[in-house]
């Protein structure tokens, strides 16, 4: 149902960067890459996550409520994805943890555009 997401980011490569690596263990990369966006995935069928350069050239900011949740099948697996986007330079926005009862395990970042992310297990 998903085409893609969008993020606007204020440096394209660094944003390249931050979601190839983080997102590399999930079988994901850049697939197409222009001069203003990037689009990162599995293959172009599947959901995929684009950073771009905003097309007014007015500066990037995040969304207030907005967020990007990726399902990650695990416990353990949102705490590596979690620990990793730390290490490329997130910053906490809530550590993992349960979050609703035995349904739902998550953990948050903002990356360095302040764009919220979810990592997550629902069960």
């Amino acid at each position: 149902m998903i085409s893609y997401i969008t993020l606007g980011v204020s440096d394209l490569v660094a944003a390249k960067h931050f979601y190839s690596e983080l997102l590399a263990d999930q079988g994901a990369k850049v697939l197409i890459d222009m001069d203003r966006i990037s689009f990162i995935g599995k293959s172009m069928a599947a959901p995929m996550l684009a950073v771009c350069i905003p097309f007014n050239n007015a500066p990037a900011h995040p969304g207030n409520g907005n967020m990007v949740s990726f399902s990650l099948g695990s416990k353990p697996s949102v705490d590596a994805l979690y620990h990793k986007a730390i290490a490329l330079g997130a910053s906490c926005d809530g550590a993992p943890g349960q979050r609703i009862a035995d349904v739902f395990y998550g953990a948050y970042v903002k990356d360095v555009d302040d764009n919220k992310l979810c990592f997550n297990h629902f069960g």
